[in-house]
């Protein structure tokens, strides 16, 4: 179960066992193995959260499925938090048929149902059911656009020949010290650029401030929290792991190895150095800071309300 788990094939699987113990072990038998492992996904997917999670980041990959005779893409979904303490834990996730507002507000319900409580900041791409999941189910928490995915996506809008001056503009804004410079280097940016891409400099326009949630928070904790590329490299984890099944023969080998393989990853992650110290924690939740980012939901709501 272990090998299937580290992404050897069934078939190496019982090829290896049968060089190593002297019996041949099938296809289906290490398969039937590897079912043992479900108890322990589940366990560790449903347990109770405990404690405050100030961030939170959420993204969803796809896997292909047999179903009914057709072979069908997954969204399989994941929540990857930051405790109290300053440690990261992968706090939940979940198969479902699609991305949609119903999926995404059920996968966010679950999680407030487990105890998810403390939140400051949950950042994602920008995909419409995230946003509106966010709005309903956390509606006091502001929404952190990706500025990875953000500056893709303005890129991806310009003429090649002025994408790369125009990622490096959007990196000195991302690294402004203050809102303030962030917005007169917005302008600078727009000013520039708007005769040659008006349709980037129009999508830049429109969704910086969402991209810049994150300016609330103390300088040192910016990095952390402004993208969810934490996660995406979650995600390349799990694709490598699953290329040597290609397509799952149903939904729950999908749970029963990519929970595996990410029950394996939360052990190495909350055993890294902490980002910041229940110290600094405590000080940030007496500051400002949080009256600033509660400003900021309160706004992202009357904007999605208009």
């Amino acid at each position: 179960a272990e090998m299937v788990v580290s992404g050897v094939a069934t078939r190496k699987v019982s090829n290896i066992m049968e060089t190593l113990c002297g019996t041949t072990f099938s296809k289906s038998s290490v398969s039937e193995v590897c079912k043992d492992l479900i108890e322990k996904v589940n366990e560790f997917k449903d347990r109770p959260l405990t404690g405050d999670c100030p961030f939170l980041i959420v993204d969803a990959t796809y896997f292909k499925v047999r179903e009914k005779h057709r072979i069908v893409s997954k969204a399989f979904m994941i929540a990857y938090g930051t405790n109290q303490e300053g440690h990261r834990e992968i706090l939940g996730f979940e198969v479902y048929d699609n991305e949609s507002k119903e999926t995404w507000n059920s996968f966010l319900q679950k999680l407030k149902k487990r105890g998810l409580q403390g939140l400051l900041m949950i950042t994602s791409d920008a995909h419409e059911g995230i946003q509106d999941a966010v709005s309903k189910v956390f509606p006091e928490v502001p929404w952190q656009r990706c500025q990875f995915h953000f500056a893709r996506n303005i890129s991806g809008k310009s003429p090649k020949k002025y994408q790369a001056g125009i990622r490096a503009e959007l990196q000195e804004m991302w690294n402004c010290e203050t809102i303030e410079d962030a917005r007169k280097k917005r302008d600078e940016i727009i000013a520039d650029y708007r005769d040659v891409a008006e349709s980037a400099m129009s999508c830049l326009d429109e969704g910086f401030e969402s991209a810049m949630t994150v300016m609330a928070l103390p300088k040192n904790l910016r990095r952390y929290f402004r993208t969810s590329n934490h996660i995406e490299r979650l995600n390349k984890e799990l694709k490598r792991r699953s290329s040597v099944i290609g397509i799952f023969p149903n939904e729950n080998s999908l749970m029963r190895l990519m929970g595996s393989v990410l029950l394996e990853r939360n052990d190495v992650v909350s055993s890294k150095k902490a980002i910041f110290s229940p110290a600094t924690y405590a000080k940030m939740i007496k500051s400002k800071t949080v009256a600033e980012l509660k400003e900021l939901a309160e706004e992202q709501q009357k904007l999605r309300a208009a």
